[in-house]
């Protein structure tokens, strides 16, 4: 479930350990290529640092994940982390790391394959500090959650392996959410998937389901959990027929004997891995940034649908922090049919309880009293409000879908611009297809038997770029109707014309100035600064040639 192609360095699950010295020679003439690249990709979002959450793990909408041998990516939003309030802690608060220390079960061979993994994580020592980062808020909840159901608290470690604890991950498999469950098998633990909400993505139910998935393969393989983390990443089918094999052939059929995907061979051997540096640290020289034994949210029922927008300030947060804490939900609202829930920092949960109960249900949303006019619908309706055909109907307690000329229908809408929720699902899209990748942007709209493969093909693109540049795996499917954006550095004169983005080469004039150069093009500062940062002094000169890259559609 995982992809190959580059932007930056990050540590994530898919990525094979190294068996021979040749392959880590060449392993480490890649990564220094890559390291080349990623500097240069750093510096050009220097402008931007404070925006995006990792300059270092996240880089124009992917997080690619290499480990030992493979590059793999692990595609999000570049804008997903969002630095949350500080909680006051109790004095000489133990760190939760080394409450996972002191539970850990699973013996660790010593074995190249873990070696190579140990050996990875050990050199890359920042990595730790933006998994730490993006685990604070709820690594504690998952803590506690595994040892409820008594289960090993290696299992702690897994959405290190798995996303980098970010909730907002998507693999090329389609697997999405910190724990990284393909559709099906989100449906199969209990992850709703619907139009308002994404369960997979949601840390309470995806936890939930990871627990009771990890609980039923250990259960299917007879309490081998080594067996089980192997299904966990490539199906419990896939292992039980290697284990078969191995029986027939009289081989011995633990799981480093087993023929198995390199992905898979890989996958255990990094949560080994990473349980063994933490066995080894030192109690008072730990190696991972602190993380505080205490609970940092709190599950809050509140009963019925919100616009996360009043839900954030009822809580005294920004809507980003509430959303970013709340990644299940895609729109901008909470789904109308559950879960009822929110994730609030603990310490502003009295005060959200208490607003949430001085309001009136019926003030959870905003409404606007909608004259039907020819030609609506309440597919037109719901698409105009950016609601569903269910919510306007039950809404406005309608069995069928017929609305008469001049009738009038309340419909929900946000309590903010739809820009202003920007880590729903249309803005995150958005944002990874506004970024820039090449010197003309094209637009394509999806026809009936249109496929990522064909679609490549036409525009000589790279099908994996393609999917990435849209918010989407290679083997989503795609439907009639949908936009795709096409980054190329040729064009013909025909597609020119249609280009959404072109590049252009000012030449400075005599009185220039930066501002005025971006007002002249309508483009941020910001963006002008990161294009041409390498040329940029202190001083703008006469005659210097600087980059723009221009929206056609404004211009």
């Amino acid at each position: 479930m995982r992809a190959s192609s580059i932007a930056i360095v990050a540590i994530l699950a898919g990525c094979q350990a190294i068996s021979y010295n040749s392959e880590a020679d060449t392993q480490l003439e890649q990564e220094q290529q890559i390291a080349q690249q990623i500097q240069v990709t750093c510096e050009e979002k220097h402008e931007l640092a404070e925006e995006l959450f990792d300059c270092d793990s996240a880089s124009e909408g992917t997080i690619p994940v290499t480990h030992p041998t493979d590059i793999v990516e692990i595609t999000v939003e570049p804008d997903n982390y969002v630095e949350l309030p500080a909680l006051e802690q109790p004095q000489n608060q133990s760190n939760l790391w080394l409450r996972i220390k002191h539970q850990l079960s699973f013996e660790v061979p010593d074995n190249e394959r873990v070696l190579s993994q140990k050996n990875w994580y050990l050199s890359h020592p920042k990595y730790m500090e933006r998994v730490a980062k993006r685990a604070k808020p709820f690594l504690h909840y998952i803590v506690e959650q595994l040892e409820e159901h008594q289960l090993p608290l290696e299992l702690a470690l897994l959405p290190i392996v798995e996303s980098a604890f970010d909730p907002f991950a998507y693999s090329h498999g389609r697997a999405a959410g910190m724990w990284q469950f393909i559709p099906s098998t989100g449906k199969r633990f209990g992850m709703k998937q619907t139009w308002w909400y994404d369960g997979r993505r949601d840390v309470v139910a995806s936890t939930q389901g990871a627990i009771d998935y990890l609980k039923y393969l250990n259960r299917m393989f007879d309490g081998n959990w080594m067996h089980a983390l192997a299904a966990y990443n490539s199906g419990e089918g896939r292992v039980m027929r290697s284990i078969k094999r191995n029986k027939k052939a009289g081989l011995p059929t633990d799981f480093w004997s087993l023929d198995l995907p390199k992905e898979t061979r890989a996958y255990v051997p990094k949560l080994l891995a990473l349980s063994s540096i933490l066995l080894e640290s030192e109690d008072d020289a730990i190696a991972w940034p602190e993380i505080p034994n205490t609970a940092f949210v709190q599950v809050i029922d509140i009963d019925s649908q919100i616009d996360l927008a009043l839900a954030a300030d009822l809580a005294g947060l920004s809507l980003k922090e509430l959303h970013a804490l709340n990644a299940g939900f895609n729109r901008w609202a909470t789904d109308p049919k559950g879960p009822h829930r929110l994730l609030v920092p603990v310490e502003r949960a009295d005060t959200f309880i208490a607003a949430l109960n001085d309001i009136d249900a019926n003030k959870r949303l905003n409404w606007v009293r909608h004259k039907v006019q020819s030609g609506d619908s309440l597919l037109k309706l719901s698409k105009d409000y950016h609601t569903t055909v269910d919510v306007i109907k039950g809404v406005n307690d309608m069995d069928g879908n017929m609305i008469r000329v001049g009738d009038y229908i309340l419909v929900p809408v946000s309590l903010k611009s739809l820009e202003s929720y920007s880590l729903s699902q249309d803005q995150r899209l958005a944002s990874t297809q506004s970024k820039r990748r090449a010197a003309y942007q094209l637009s394509h709209v999806v026809k009936s038997g249109d496929t990522f493969w064909d679609l490549s093909k036409q525009y000589d693109v790279n099908i994996r770029s393609l999917a990435k540049w849209n918010g989407m795996a290679p083997t989503d499917p795609l439907l009639p109707g949908k936009s795709l954006v096409i980054w190329v550095n040729q064009v013909s004169e025909e597609q020119r014309k249609d280009a959404v983005v072109r590049t252009l080469t000012y030449t400075v004039k005599k009185g220039d100035s930066l501002a005025r150069i971006a007002d002249k093009f309508k483009v941020k500062l910001s963006d002008l600064k990161r294009w041409n940062q390498n040329k940029l002094s202190k001083y703008l000169q006469p005659g210097q040639k600087l980059r723009v890259f221009v929206d056609v559609t404004r211009t």
